[in-house]
């Protein structure tokens, strides 16, 4: 009995390694990000620049779950300017596609709210980004990310109080820690 606790207990060790492979990873990036607006009223359309960080944890596999915050200054709409702040803060599930040596796509649906302060009227609405880019390894645990390119909704109200759903562009890049 003693040399089958012993041989079990050898065993138990030696899998130790295999269990640690199979650990979950974080990833942390910081991106560049633009945003086409797209009202759905005859408000013009109308560009932001800002950026964005994001958490990412996957259990392991490929599967993993996220959360984003970014933030967006919009100068001017149309000939009137705004001069504001747009923020969104969202949280869905990530999906990496590991079956490429030099890149790894990923697909990303994210789910949150959106803030925004137009001409001294604070608003918040329902946000949902879905899109997908690809991370390019760079040194060590650093890669490029190219991406996301997302479709952005969002639901502000727009002339008057009915809430509009507003159909945005956002294409993101910069870079990628892996923990």
């Amino acid at each position: 009995m003693r040399k089958f606790t012993c041989l079990l207990g050898f065993f138990l060790l030696a899998s130790l390694p295999a269990v640690a492979q199979e650990s979950g990873s974080k990833d942390v990036s910081i991106e560049y990000s633009y945003l086409r607006a797209n009202p759905s009223t005859g408000i013009p359309s109308f560009n932001a620049n800002g950026g964005l960080a994001s958490f990412a944890y996957n259990r392991g596999g490929s599967f993993g779950i996220m959360g984003e915050f970014s933030g967006y200054h919009i100068g001017s709409i149309g000939a009137a300017s705004a001069n504001t702040d747009l923020f969104t803060y969202m949280v869905g599930p990530q999906v990496y596609f590991h079956h490429y040596s030099r890149f790894t796509p990923f697909v990303q649906d994210l789910f949150g709210v959106a803030h925004t302060n137009v001409f001294g009227t604070t608003h918040n609405s329902f946000a949902m980004a879905v899109g997908g880019g690809v991370d390019v390894p760079f040194r060590g645990h650093l890669s490029l990310r190219f991406g996301p390119v997302d479709y952005l909704l969002s639901e502000f109200p727009e002339g008057g109080t009915s809430r509009r759903a507003q159909n945005n562009l956002r294409v993101s890049g910069g870079v990628r820690y892996r923990f």
